[in-house]
């Protein structure tokens, strides 16, 4: 639960992100990429909290049962461990032994391998990035702006001595005509030739046919920095100390992973990937996640419906497209249902908002924020205490659409960046999911608790995590670099 918490909050929702950057004048993506390092800190002092206070009072921790103590070994895994305990080397003896599946035997091989792939697939991603080479610049072939017309110019001086000046009139020329008026004058004749400037472009474009186009070389690769040595080594260290403990039981644990919280993983990662980079806008990344989430979905409940004992006759594929069927519908419904309580919600808040600025209101908020005087650490306390205390009555959505429009324009009055605004707000924000009495958090918890678990006992628990995400937007704002990095490197 705590890590898939985790990953939920490593972005905020998109509709939070999409309307604040058209009310700011923001790039979505960027706030995206903002959004991802700060997340991902929160979600580290969030389970860093939770392994401490085990540690420190494990009466608070609740015991599990002896038969969620062990995992249960599949024969293969039964029948390998008696020759040793770590997976790993039982797996490669495993596979020049007789009387053992090679092929299973092989497939649990490369599950188990599968942590050494990545690592050496990132580690690979680190090299590259780090010792690719620079590119050098060919000036071979350019020309000083203005050397090809002198050089026309001076043609007819290249004899040796130096051409005469042109003769210059000293005064003005009478006019041929005395009728009164005065006399047009004649206008210049273009050379025949089209001058020296028509010469030197047609010799370009003689030049650009005439030879290929050649990319620019690129230069040796970089010597490899000590820091990505030291990087090297400490993944090798890792490896080495996670094989060294691969137990038969571990391998089980990580292949119940790779089943259930992976391919979630994979899934979020990827729709927030190419957002990220660039590669879609929110709406498509949105469309690729709900597919992938309809595959998913069709995918445990095909398994699920083939482990079923009555399914050794009946289709497993037919009752998994008809349960699929019924998701869908509902998920639609849901879907409608929700999309239509946000669009009136902005229908209400524009009225809001027109109203309010009609009326005078935000010069009236403008006046009085720059009547007290305030510096641009003042001013953003001041912000983020409200955004925090309206976090408590209201809901994320309606502090964006109805309260957003009115610390914005104060940004330039104060010198703020509003992308780093954009992300204190989304961080004060998480708060609104877990104060009382508007916390979505906590009934979507309540839903799915057991019965005994009250909703004074969760609000109760939920009161050291709003203190973390006060203490993750304290770090922000000390190092704003852990969210202006990422969109700086990506988008510069």
């Amino acid at each position: 639960i705590t890590a898939g918490g985790c990953l939920g909050i490593l972005i905020p929702p998109s509709v939070l992100l999409i309307v604040y950057g058209a009310t700011a004048g923001v790039s979505v993506v960027q706030l995206y990429a903002g959004a991802f390092f700060p997340g991902l800190m929160l979600a580290g002092l969030y389970v860093g909290y939770i392994i401490v206070l085990a540690k420190l009072r494990p009466e608070l921790m609740p015991p599990l049962a002896e038969a969620d103590r062990r995992v249960a070994l599949p024969p293969l895994a039964q029948a390998l461990s008696s020759r040793g305990r770590n997976a790993l080397a039982g797996l490669l003896r495993g596979l020049g032994s007789a009387g053992v599946a090679k092929g299973k035997a092989a497939v649990q091989l490369v599950i188990t391998l599968l942590p050494a792939l990545a690592v050496a697939v990132l580690v690979a991603l680190i090299y590259q990035s780090a010792t690719v080479p620079l590119v050098v610049e060919d000036t071979s072939g350019l020309v000083q702006a203005g050397g090809a017309i002198a050089a026309e110019e001076n043609k007819g001086a290249e004899a040796g001595g130096l051409a005469e000046p042109k003769e210059e009139s000293t005064g003005l020329a009478e006019s041929k005509e005395e009728a009164g008026g005065l006399a047009e004058p004649k206008g210049a004749e273009a050379p025949k030739d089209g001058g020296p400037v028509a010469k030197v472009e047609a010799a370009k474009a003689e030049a650009a046919k005439a030879e290929p186009q050649v990319a620019a070389p690129a230069g040796p690769r970089l010597d490899t920095p000590n820091w990505f040595i030291g990087l090297a080594v400490g993944f090798v260290v890792f490896l080495v100390a996670l094989y060294a403990n691969w137990t038969w039981e571990r391998l089980e644990i990580f292949k119940m992973l790779l089943g259930s919280f992976f391919p979630l993983a994979v899934l979020i990662l990827a729709v927030l990937g190419s957002i990220v980079f660039g590669l879609s806008t929110p709406t498509e990344a949105a469309a690729v996640g709900a597919f992938g989430g309809c595959l998913l979905a069709g995918a445990y409940r095909y398994f699920e419906q083939r482990r079923r004992p009555g399914m050794a006759t009946a289709s497993p594929l037919w009752a998994t497209a008809k349960e699929l069927g019924t998701i869908v519908k509902e998920s639609s419904f849901l879907t409608a249902k929700t999309s239509a309580m946000v669009c009136w919600l902005f229908v209400g808040s524009s009225i809001f908002s027109a109203a309010f600025a009609l009326l005078g209101g935000q010069e009236l908020v403008e006046k009085w924020v720059l009547s007290l005087g305030l510096t641009p650490l003042q001013f953003m306390i001041l912000a983020q205490f409200i955004i925090f205390i309206l976090g408590w009555p209201l809901e994320w959505t309606e502090i964006i659409v109805i309260f957003m429009p009115i610390f914005i324009p104060l940004l330039p009055k104060f010198g703020v960046d509003p992308l780093f605004f954009g992300l204190l707000v989304a961080l004060n924000l998480q708060t609104a999911f877990l104060s009382p009495p508007v916390a979505m958090a906590a009934f979507y918890l309540k839903g799915v608790a057991p019965p005994h678990v009250t909703l004074n006992q969760i609000f109760a628990g939920m009161m050291p995590f709003m203190g973390i995400q006060l203490v993750a937007l304290v770090l922000l704002y000390v190092f704003p670099d852990i969210g202006l990095w990422l969109p700086r490197t990506l988008y510069k």
